[in-house]
């Protein structure tokens, strides 16, 4: 059976440390619809016709590419699983400028999140807590979203537990940050909820990544922000606003835009420092300062 094969990878994978959420839930409903189509093994055109279903083309080519790694998984094991085209669906991916919240829209975020219809008990100050949460630390999403009660430290400080690219990191909170945390976990302990996870959905679980995301597009709509926009600002702009932020309250002097830009990097959990070098786009009134010192950084011409 397809779906036996896919827990089996994404088993492996996990014990990597991979998270895999968002692919294990691909995985499996592929499973089940080319078993529904009596496929026991994987099938190009079984993966093309259900990647199709995906509402976007980036949805699609996303759906296609984690069938596609898993079928040369397969492959290696069994040549009579097909690989099916990886382009197919092919998209050329353009980074989003990211939208960078004022401090007002941040709170209107907050108090519009205090407003959502109310569908189970926590609702509402999950994701008042979620949103404030990732604007005061930039955490990504998905490491606002895996956090357990385990991960809350002593002395106000969060562990990020073998998150993208597999590594950990500590991140200490802002005072203000823990006030609204402690009031937080005050309401979820109240709850009788058997899971760990800080934020829960109303089946109790971990919230999936895209129903934050839908929430929290309900949430913008509440705030009326950006009415009008083509592109409405996303839940990863938080990240993007509290780097941006950041870089703006950086003084210009040359050794300290180097060590500001080494500890966000390190913050922020990017792997190289030139990841932290690209929210100089969204900061234009110290791009021509900073850019050429994080060049210079860069390069090693920087004492």
């Amino acid at each position: 059976m397809l779906s036996d094969h896919v827990d089996r990878y994404l088993a492996l994978r996990r014990t990597l440390g991979y998270k895999l959420h968002d692919t294990g839930r691909n995985l499996q409903a592929f499973a089940a619809f080319a078993g529904d189509k009596g496929d026991t093994h994987i099938r190009a055109a079984t993966a093309v016709q259900w990647a199709a279903q995906a509402s976007t083309p980036h949805a699609r080519a996303v759906r296609l590419h984690d069938v596609v790694v898993l079928a040369r998984f397969l492959f290696a094991e069994d040549a009579t699983h097909e690989i099916p085209p990886a382009r197919h669906f092919h998209v050329r991916v353009v980074r989003q400028p990211p939208y960078i919240y004022t401090p007002t829209e941040i709170g209107q975020l907050l108090a519009a999140a205090r407003r959502l219809p109310c569908s189970y008990a926590l609702r509402r100050s999950v994701y008042a807590t979620l949103i404030g949460l990732i604007a005061a630390t930039g955490l990504r999403v998905s490491e606002a979203l895996d956090l357990r009660f385990d991960d809350l430290l002593p002395n106000s400080v969060l562990c990020i537990r073998r998150t993208k690219f597999a590594k950990s990191r500590l991140v200490p909170l802002h005072p203000t940050t823990v006030e609204a945390l402690t009031e937080y976990l005050h309401e979820r302990q109240s709850v009788a909820i058997a899971d760990d996870h800080l934020f829960v959905s109303a089946h109790h679980r971990r919230i999936p990544t895209p129903t934050a995301s839908g929430t929290f597009q309900r949430v913008v709509r509440l705030a009326g922000i950006a009415v009008g926009r083509q592109r409405r600002p996303r839940m990863v702009d938080l990240r993007h606003t509290f780097a941006t932020r950041s870089l703006q309250r950086c003084a210009v002097r040359r050794e300290s835009v180097a060590r500001h830009l080494v500890a966000l990097s390190t913050y922020l959990g990017h792997t190289n420092v030139v990841h932290t070098y690209w929210y100089l786009e969204a900061t234009p009134e110290l791009m021509a300062d900073i850019a050429t010192t994080g060049e210079n950084f860069v390069s090693g011409r920087l004492a």
